[in-house]
Parts: structure tokens; sequence; C-alpha cells
């Protein structure tokens, strides 16, 4: 292998959060950092954090709230490699992409409690689409992730 092989390289571990509010419509955000970029909030997992503590964080520090409860987690983890455009440029190059564990959670606030403007700031716009919605918005290298995860959740993608 070479030495700047990006296969000899580790996945970031992540977790990955489907809101989902009393509709039954999910949350996406569009990322500051790259125009046209919709997804849902997702991040690292700390030391000593599980998937769902993880979850709660990310979304206090994405969406300014944390008012959801876990609906499910996925039952593996889910990788993808970020495309070579990417690669050596995210996450000071140490990943070649990142292993995710997916939760569905239900957000238990109102609309008026997200707010994007955060300490450090990832997206500049949000909105609720429906399931259907959501793959076709997802940046190609995510989108069979985003299948998947519509895949196993979509029964909770429900009216509450």
């Amino acid at each position: 292998m070479a030495k700047n092989d990006p296969s000899t390289l580790p996945y970031r571990p992540c977790v990955g959060i489907m809101l989902i509010n009393k509709d039954g419509h999910i949350f996406v955000a569009r990322r500051l950092d790259t125009p046209g970029a919709w997804q849902m909030p997702q991040g690292g997992i700390d030391a000593g954090e599980s998937p769902a503590m993880a979850a709660l964080r990310e979304l206090e520090e994405e969406i300014g709230t944390a008012k959801a409860v876990l609906l499910a987690e996925s039952d593996q983890w889910l990788n993808y490699d970020l495309p070579p455009n990417l690669l050596g440029k995210v996450w000071g190059g140490k990943y070649r992409g990142q292993t995710q564990k997916w939760v569905a959670c239900r957000f238990t606030g109102v609309d008026t409690d997200i707010n994007l403007e955060t300490e450090h700031p990832e997206f500049d716009s949000w909105q609720w689409v429906t399931v259907d919605e959501l793959p076709r918005m997802i940046v190609p290298f995510k989108r069979a992730i985003y299948d998947a995860v519509v895949q196993e959740f979509r029964h909770l993608a429900v009216p509450a």
C-alpha cells in the first residue's frame, strides 16, 4: 500500500440523528461550509459516550436544543468514505470517512426552540421534510447511508 493510501486511514466514530417532529417530518439543515449540502444532524462520539448521549449533545451543539426523546438506535454501524476532494482536508486528515451509529428521536420542542446560531455554527438554514424527500437532498457520497437510515427508521417517521 502506498504511504498516503486513504484505505489505511480509520473511520471516525460518529452518531447521526433522524429528528422527527410531531407531524412525522424529518429535520434537515444546510451546511455553512458546503453550499447546497443538506444533512441531518451528526457528529463525533466522545470517549465514554454512548451513541444516545452523543446524539443529545450534538443536537444541542448543532441546532441549539436537545428537546428530544430516543425512539430507536440502528442495528449496525454504517460507513462512508470521503470523496477524494475532501480527503486530508476535514478532521485534520486523520480519517478516510465516518462510521456512524444512527438514532431516531422524536422532537419534543417547538420550532422556535431550534437556533442555528450556536457557539460553532454549522448550518445556515433548516426545514422539515418528508421521509421520501430526504435522500434526494443529500450529497451523493452520503446518499447510500441515508437510504439505509430511511429504510430502518421509516416506520417511525409518522405523526405522533
